[in-house]
């Protein structure tokens, strides 16, 4: 499943990948996996990151354009 805002948000919020890497507890390399789309990301990170960025699962996954 590619996220294809999850760089974008992070970015927004001037954050690294190690930052939020940190937030999920799990290695820099792991975490850019997830925003390159080559690794599935976890249904419990999904959640920990619209919660952290304030926006819907669905704003991440390209759904919508609502936050």
């Amino acid at each position: 499943m590619y996220l294809p805002r999850l760089k974008e948000l992070r970015e927004k919020a001037e954050k690294g990948q190690k930052e939020i890497a940190d937030l999920l507890k799990i290695s820099q390399q792991q975490y850019s996996l997830y925003e390159t789309g080559a690794r599935e990301i976890k249904l419990c990170y999904l959640i920990t990151l619209s919660k952290y960025y304030r926006v819907s699962i669905d704003y991440m996954l390209g759904l919508t354009d609502k936050k």
